[in-house]
């Protein structure tokens, strides 16, 4: 439904909040794929199961932007942007073997805009493909809780169909509305100026997502005693085990009978009278 093809993994990322169809989509196929691709969380009991549960809002709260689209975008502009500098010095030089140096000056302003424009998407794609760098992280990093997240609400749901509960939440930052978007669009008739704030604020998001990351790639269990060593990092990765193809025995040969052998035959014999 959504393009996503991959030779081992079946369904990819968890899709960002702001595709919410997507990303329905997606828990279901994680669930569809059962205890062998993901956490067993079926012999749980119920408090543990909602502890888990909860870590959900808490992983999610401090993922970074989403910024998929308007990375698409910008990298967009900036390939229009290099080919109408490209033809705008094209007409600059045609106008100038014409003698049109007016026209000449004109198509030249043009060019030196297409290519300030092409800057600003360029510096504008190097903060989101950064941005969307930590997003990737971010996900390795959360996998192993938000995972048993997802299939602890689904045995919640399972164990009891008729408590109602409440879907489970992405506490992400809101997705970037259309008319933010509609900032990253440049004319060459447009004062480029500085860039958007809000592609600024980014930076500042990464780094505060960096500390974040640190402390918590720092974090240690410690031992029952304090004469040995930690017992290892307290959040340790977690990598779903892969299914590996079913082997399949070769197809028997089976020889035609004689039979359909002479059938097959008297065709040709008949033809060959003919002729």
């Amino acid at each position: 439904m959504y393009g996503y093809q991959h030779p081992a993994d079946p369904i990819g990322p968890e899709p960002s909040h702001d595709s919410p169809d997507q990303r329905a989509a997606w828990h279901e196929a994680f669930l569809a794929l059962g205890p062998t691709d993901g956490p067993d969380v079926r012999a749980m009991p119920d408090g543990r199961l909602w502890l888990i549960r909860d870590t959900y809002t808490t992983e999610t709260c401090w993922a970074p932007q989403h910024v998929g689209k308007e990375l698409r975008l910008v990298r967009l502009g900036a390939a229009n942007a290099e080919l109408d500098a490209i033809r705008a010095d094209a007409e600059t030089e045609a106008a100038r073997k014409a003698g049109d140096h007016e026209r000449a000056g004109r198509h030249e302003h043009w060019a030196a805009s297409y290519r300030a424009m092409r800057a600003r998407y360029l510096a504008h794609e190097e903060t989101f493909a950064q941005t969307m760098a930590c997003r990737a992280e971010w996900e390795r990093a959360t996998e192993h809780t938000r995972h048993p997240a997802v299939a602890a609400d689904a045995e919640l749901r399972r164990r009891h169909p008729d408590r109602p509960i409440e879907r489970l939440r992405s506490a992400e930052s809101d997705p970037i509305s259309d008319a933010r978007r509609e900032e990253l669009t440049l004319t060459p008739d447009k004062n480029i100026g500085e860039m958007v704030g809000w592609v600024r604020d980014l930076a500042a998001q990464r780094q505060a997502f960096r500390d974040k990351l640190e402390e918590r790639q720092a974090l240690k269990v410690p031992s029952e005693d304090p004469d040995f060593e930690d017992l290892g990092p307290a959040f340790p990765a977690w990598n779903a085990p892969g299914k590996d193809a079913i082997l399949q025995p070769p197809k028997p040969e089976i020889p035609p009978s004689a039979k359909i052998i002479e059938l097959a035959r008297e065709p040709e014999a008949g033809r060959e009278a003919a002729d």
